[in-house]
């Protein structure tokens, strides 16, 4: 079971997705969410939203 619990800022100032998978709470920064099956889908949408603008943001790079 996997339940989205929100964002914070770690130690070195990245946003990282605060899940409980299994009873554990996780913390998973956006460029390792595919390491989490089932994690990205947990998140809502304003979420999804905002990894979108990043990637967009990072491709005209």
């Amino acid at each position: 079971m996997i339940r989205y619990m929100g964002t914070r800022k770690n130690m070195e100032g990245a946003t990282v997705y605060v899940f409980v998978i299994n009873g554990a709470q996780k913390e998973v920064r956006e460029g390792n969410l595919k390491q989490y099956p089932g994690c990205y889908e947990a998140l809502p949408a304003s979420a999804k939203a905002k990894i979108a603008a990043d990637r967009s943001w990072m491709s005209k790079l």
